[in-house]
């Protein structure tokens, strides 16, 4: 994620290349956020794991490189991306509201920003023309903030099923969670991470293209034809 982007950019660089766009992380910014404080891209660097820590390191370097050639460099801190054909935890939870799994989740009541692959493409699109979009950090969302439980209510009614949620408080399913050594994954769920893309979209005249609803209905579309053939 340092060395190899840095490489990268040099390469780039030397060949003449005008415009340098890197897709970092918001966890550069930090793992959480506190209710009505989401995070801006004026915040201090506070990443808290390696993943993170790598990524601020190489918008470190690629922000020096810059000074040192000319070479204009944009930096995109996307949140968790979604859409057709996602992975990882994103795609268990299609797995389980399809199946009916019934899920601790009813009473999380936590704010997380999400973003929709069409509107990361929209972005990287758009910030490699705009003249303003040299030299800064933007971050990136739908828009649109969710409660935990509201995304797998929003994910049951795209894919046609009910959401079945049993509501656990969020401070038992955390203390149950590190009884059982999964204190992070507990933290990923009732936890709240928010950003206010604000400044992304005034600054470069953009607004995301594609609302939540219609990116979780194509998401699940996907799913499903993956699933039946």
């Amino acid at each position: 994620n340092t060395e190899g982007t840095l490489a990268l950019a040099r390469q780039a660089a030397r060949a003449g290349v005008r415009r340098f766009i890197f897709v970092s992380s918001i966890k550069v910014n930090g793992e959480a956020t506190r209710p009505g404080r989401p995070f801006t891209a004026k915040d201090m660097a506070a990443p808290a794991d390696a993943y993170g820590v790598s990524k601020a390191e190489a918008e470190r370097g690629l922000l020096a490189l810059a000074d040192e050639t000319g070479l204009e460099v944009v930096i995109v801190r996307p949140v968790l991306v979604y859409g057709p054909g996602v992975k990882a935890n994103f795609h268990s939870m299609l797995r389980w509201m399809q199946r009916g799994v019934p899920l601790p989740l009813g009473a999380v009541n936590n704010r997380r920003s999400l973003l929709a692959i069409d509107n990361l493409v929209d972005l990287l699109v758009t910030c490699l023309e705009h003249p303003a979009a040299a030299g800064r950090v933007f971050l990136a969302a739908d828009g649109e903030d969710v409660s935990t439980s509201g995304l797998l209510r929003a994910v049951a009614r795209a894919l046609g099923r009910p959401a079945r949620l049993i509501p656990v408080p969020a401070f038992v399913l955390t203390a149950l969670a590190a009884l059982v050594g999964k204190r992070d994954v507990a933290r990923r769920l009732c936890d709240s991470l928010q950003v206010d893309i604000t400044d992304t979209t005034t600054t470069l005249d953009w607004v995301p293209p594609v609302n939540m609803d219609m990116a979780l209905r194509r998401t699940a579309q996907h799913f499903l034809n993956k699933e039946t053939h």
